[in-house]
C-alpha cells in the first residue's frame, strides 16, 4: 500500500456540510475497498459525534493528544486512539480540547507543520486520509492545509456562501506559496441543492461562470434532504440510514468522481516520471 492521499475537506464558512462530506466520502471510499482515515479537525467533534462517538470529552485520546505529543516530542503509539467505525473507516476523533491548542501551535517550532508530521508516521497505512476542517481560518486549519496534498471545497447553493469563496482561495493560494507549494484543489462540491429554485441554478451557473476555468466543479450536486440531517444523530452513514436515497446516490457518484480523478493523477504521474 503506497502512501495515502490526504484530502482536506475546507471551506471557512459553516453549515454547508463539510462533515456530511466528509463521513460519506470517507464511506463510500471504503465501500469502494479502500482504506480510509478521517481525521476530525474541529474542536466541535461534529465527525466524532456523527460517527457514533457523542461522548467525544470522555476519549482517552484525540486529535489534541496526538499533536501535543508531536510538539513535545514524547514517545506514544502512533494508531493509539484511531477509532474503528463500523462502516470500514478508521476515525482520529477531536474534542473541546483542540481549542486550546491554537494557543499552543503560536509558540510551538514549526507550528504549521505539526498535524503533517503525525499524518507522515501513519500514512503508509491508509490509501485516503480525509481532514473535516473546522469553519474557520484558523491555526488547526493552517495545519490541515500543510498536510494536505488537495482540498475540496463543499459550496452551499446559495450566493452569500459562494461569494465566500474568494477569501478561502486567497488563504490556499497563500498557503501554496508559503507553507505547502504541492497543495492542489481537486474541486469544488455544490451541496443543499435544491436546483428546482432559480436561486440554486444561479449560484451553479455563477460559480462555474468565476471558477470553471480554472477550478474542477464536480458534476455530482448534493441535494438538501430531511434524512441527510437526521444521520449525524444516527452514528451511521447516508449509505447505511438511507441507501436508496437521492443523497446516497449523490454521494455515491461523488466518490467515483473523485476516484476517477485519483486514477488519471496516478497515470500523469506514471507518465512524467
Amino acid at each position: 500500500m503506497s502512501n495515502a492521499k490526504v484530502i482536506a475537506i475546507c471551506n471557512q464558512k459553516g453549515g454547508v456540510t463539510k462533515t456530511t462530506t466528509t463521513a460519506n466520502l470517507g464511506i463510500g471510499l471504503a465501500m469502494q475497498g479502500k482504506k480510509v482515515l478521517l481525521v476530525d479537525a474541529d474542536p466541535q467533534g461534529d465527525l466524532t459525534t456523527a460517527l457514533g462517538w457523542p461522548d467525544n470529552e470522555a476519549l482517552p485520546v484525540t486529535l489534541a493528544t496526538v499533536m501535543y505529543n508531536i510538539i513535545k516530542d514524547a514517545d506514544f503509539e502512533h494508531y493509539g486512539g484511531i477509532l474503528r467505525h463500523g462502516e470500514g473507516v478508521d476515525l482520529l476523533p477531536s474534542s473541546i480540547e483542540l481549542s486550546g491548542m491554537e494557543m499552543t501551535l503560536v509558540n510551538a517550532m514549526s507550528r504549521e507543520f505539526t498535524l503533517r508530521e503525525y499524518l507522515n508516521r501513519i500514512r503508509h497505512g491508509y490509501d485516503y486520509i480525509i481532514i473535516d476542517c473546522m469553519p474557520s481560518l484558523g491555526m488547526i486549519t493552517i495545519n490541515a492545509l500543510a498536510a494536505a496534498d488537495s482540498v475540496i471545497v463543499p459550496v452551499q447553493a446559495q450566493y452569500l456562501p459562494a461569494k465566500g469563496m474568494t477569501q478561502l482561495m486567497k488563504t490556499i493560494g497563500k498557503v501554496r506559496k508559503q507553507i505547502n507549494p504541492a497543495l492542489k484543489i481537486d474541486g469544488v462540491l455544490l451541496t443543499l441543492a435544491d436546483m428546482r429554485t432559480n436561486l440554486a441554478r444561479a449560484t451553479a451557473d455563477t460559480l462555474r461562470q468565476q471558477y470553471g476555468s480554472v477550478l474542477k466543479i464536480y458534476k455530482t450536486q448534493i441535494p438538501i434532504a430531511v434524512k441527510a440531517a437526521e444521520i449525524s444523530a444516527a452514528g451511521q452513514s447516508i449509505y447505511a440510514y438511507d441507501k436508496g436515497s437521492k443523497v446516497a446516490q449523490a454521494y455515491a457518484d461523488f466518490t467515483k468522481e473523485v476516484l476517477a480523478d485519483g486514477e488519471r493523477n496516478k497515470a500523469k504521474s506514471a507518465l512524467s516520471r
